[in-house]
């Protein structure tokens, strides 16, 4: 992946804090460090030794979190009173082999890749760091920043609950986050004020019952074909009892159930995912997905047993906050920068920290321009054009400035 040139930026920066040439091609080495060496979620102790080795060579004095791995970082002037910008990024990978065939940098461990981005939300978050750093030591920055390293946003309910628990949002104000998107370009990113993500949750589903013989399936329960009406019927039964506007959507990932073609099991087990558009209906999700698989269990005279794994709701971006974003980008490459992007099915646990304290997340483009071909997240050839950390480092110390001037 090529840099960006210098010509490639305005010719005069509005703001301080344009990353330097040094450190950017210093970032790049980090992130594919990073991407040569994933590891899943609340195990990431090689790259939460990484970014805390480079936060103290730069003289600052990262803190790992309660659980082990991760970490924040405070920059600033904390005895203002001032309520702090905090930046916050994931950083482990997904338990998925790297396809990429032609890449000096993939993942150099089995069935392991930064296929989500995390790689780049993490060197984005640390050059920031750097910059900001320097910018304080110039008497620069007037309001402190927390750097927000979070483990585990992979595994439901997500990393974002423990880090809170551990302290990360005290003397935070604002909180602020970017996610790889492979169909919006390098040099971009895509804003949305209210929800941008989704809601997810995850189910786990056992059905018992007295087997027998295919021959005489009135004598047993049924239970394949039990299995079979739950996969059908719930998603249906469902969708009739919430606002259709709502967007509640159940989708089966699993399912398996039996061993020989003419013998009737005596247990199937399913799982898949509950995903919403909307919080409110959200909340009432466990009540009405549990009552609607019930119903079809006891249809076909199955023993239900359900595991509703509570996920996370709903990004919803403060209307405010995503201004500030707006402003950021606009300051640093223009108005042309920024385009509206809208709501995905998909789930992220930054949505926890919202819950407390007012926040956003914009899309970071990182398909290089001009690039058909749309490396989708959650693949094993994901890949990103890395000029994309020169814009989410440059939109977050811009974010930062803007903030502490108002």
């Amino acid at each position: 992946m090529s840099l960006e040139s210098e010509a490639d930026l305005p010719a005069e920066a509005p703001l301080p804090g344009a990353l330097p040439e040094p450190l950017r091609a210093e970032l790049v080495a980090f992130r594919r460090d990073l991407h040569m060496h994933p590891e899943l979620g609340n195990q990431e102790f090689r790259t939460t030794a990484a970014i805390k080795a480079r936060l103290e060579k730069a003289g600052l004095r990262p803190r790992v979190l309660a659980v082990g791995t991760g970490l924040v970082c405070d920059i600033g002037d904390w005895g203002s009173g001032r309520p702090a910008l905090a930046l916050r990024a994931d950083i482990d990978a997904l338990p998925i082999p790297d396809t990429k065939s032609d890449c000096s940098y993939r993942s150099t461990v089995p069935d392991r890749a930064h296929a989500c981005g995390h790689d780049v939300h993490t060197t984005v978050v640390l050059g920031a760091g750097l910059v900001l750093a320097d910018l304080h030591r110039q008497g620069l920055l007037t309001r402190p920043v927390r750097l927000v390293f979070q483990p585990a946003e992979e595994v439901l309910p997500g990393g974002a609950a423990d880090a809170i628990d551990s302290g990360v949002l005290e003397g935070v104000g604002q909180i602020i986050a970017v996610h790889c998107d492979p169909r919006v370009d390098a040099g971009r990113i895509g804003l949305r004020a209210g929800a941008i993500t989704s809601a997810c949750d995850r189910l786990e589903i056992s059905l018992d019952g007295p087997g027998g013989h295919t021959a005489r399936p009135h004598l047993t329960t049924d239970l394949v074909t039990a299995a079979a009406r739950v996969v059908t019927d719930v998603p249906a039964i469902v969708a009739r009892r919430i606002d259709t506007r709502a967007g509640l959507a159940v989708t089966w990932g699993r399912i398996e159930s039996g061993h020989a073609p003419n013998v009737i099991p005596q247990h199937a087990e399913l799982s898949g995912t509950v995903r919403c558009l909307d919080l409110e209906a959200w909340r009432q999700a466990p009540d009405v997905v549990v009552a609607a698989i019930d119903e079809v269990a006891n249809l076909h005279r199955a023993k239900s047993e359900i595991n509703y794994v509570r996920g996370v709701p709903p990004v919803v971006n403060d209307p405010a906050v995503t201004d500030l974003l707006r402003d950021a980008m606009t300051a640093r490459r223009g108005a042309v920068s920024v385009e509206g992007t809208e709501q995905s099915l998909g789930g992220e646990d930054f949505s926890w920290y919202l819950e407390h304290v007012p926040g956003a997340m914009a899309r970071l483009g990182v398909r290089t321009p001009g690039e058909r071909t749309v490396r989708d997240l959650h693949q094993g050839d994901f890949d990103a054009d890395e000029s994309a950390i020169t814009v989410g480092v440059e939109l977050f110390t811009a974010a930062a400035l803007l903030d502490g001037a108002s």
